[in-house]
């Protein structure tokens, strides 16, 4: 079959939202697509669900092995047959005009824009990512829209505009089929964003497009694996981060938080404070972040400026 758009929904074990999501992908305004769900090696029978949709523009395709979230994008690629690619998660919802509006929006602009991405609308957390089933945040924030004419390398050092599910992409925006870190859990799709930015033009749209779910298993949750994906980025950008000493500050400092968190003392007192040495601002946020006990546990002794990450 022959789709303009491939849509790739990686699942491990979410048989209880995985219909909903796929549903979502199917019921879209805009219909010419193919829709592939990757069963990242579930113990569930994600198969049998996949089956029970009864729709001949859905492919189902199993790993042996579970890699995450982005091995079974990765995997997804390798299948797709469309000129434009998209991506939904298991828990999440697309409105019904995601597909149509961003169509448009992409034919809309010069061949050099590779991305279009939306915003989301996110239940159980807030802006400030405390979590709560009362909580509701949008996200990314509108009011720091991702510019066309700014360099986006920068900027997406800073922070994450992109997430995947909230965009659509044009199929040669990016090389390859391996387009996500197979190392990185969590923050795949921010390490990504940074690389495509380095290929192709984003263009930011603050229209909600999707509504998101945080869940008991949601990677949003896991420190370890926002660590280990902060990290990634931080490696993979070394050189490009020694001239910009104001973002890396920041990425450190996440780190350093992720760490805490953990309970890893030790590592996080040495990006803490290489957070603070690379840049004044850190200092700053660390107090009005309410890190003031942090910094009273910091021993005089242990102040020594690690490497760069």
């Amino acid at each position: 079959m022959s789709a303009t758009v491939s849509v790739i929904l990686p699942t491990y074990n979410r048989s209880h939202s995985l219909t909903a999501a796929m549903n979502s992908v199917l019921m879209q305004s805009y219909s010419d697509i193919e829709l592939i769900v990757v069963d990242d090696a579930s113990s569930e029978d994600i198969e049998a669900v996949v089956s029970s949709i009864g729709d001949h523009r859905v492919r189902y395709v199993r790993r042996p092995r579970n890699g995450g979230a982005g091995a079974a994008r990765n995997t997804g690629l390798a299948h797709a047959k469309g000129d434009y690619i998209a991506f939904q998660d298991s828990d999440d919802i697309w409105l019904p005009q995601k597909l149509a509006k961003q169509m448009e929006l992409l034919s809309s602009l010069p061949a050099h824009v590779g991305v279009v991405t939306g915003a989301k609308i996110i239940y159980g957390r807030d802006s400030h990512f405390n979590f709560g089933a009362a909580k509701v945040a949008y996200a990314p924030p509108p009011e720091s829209r991702l510019r066309s004419d700014e360099n986006q390398v920068v900027r997406l050092l800073t922070e994450n505009r992109l997430s995947v599910q909230n965009a659509l992409f044009r199929r040669g925006c990016f090389s390859g089929t391996d387009w996500f870190d197979l190392c990185a859990r969590a923050n795949e799709d921010w390490e990504f964003a940074i690389r495509l930015a380095q290929q192709t033009t984003i263009h930011e749209d603050i229209e909600p497009v999707v509504l998101g779910f945080i869940s008991s298993d949601s990677i949003s949750r896991n420190a370890r694996r926002e660590a280990i994906g902060q990290l990634r980025i931080l490696r993979k950008n070394r050189l490009t981060l020694k001239s910009l000493r104001y973002q890396r500050a920041l990425l450190l400092l996440g780190l350093s938080r992720h760490l805490f968190k953990l309970g890893k003392r030790r590592s996080a007192n040495r990006f803490l404070i290489a957070s603070v040495l690379d840049h004044p601002f850190s200092a700053g946020l660390v107090i009005s972040s309410g890190m003031k006990k942090v910094l009273r546990m910091l021993r005089p002794a242990a102040i020594k400026r690690p490497q760069p990450a």
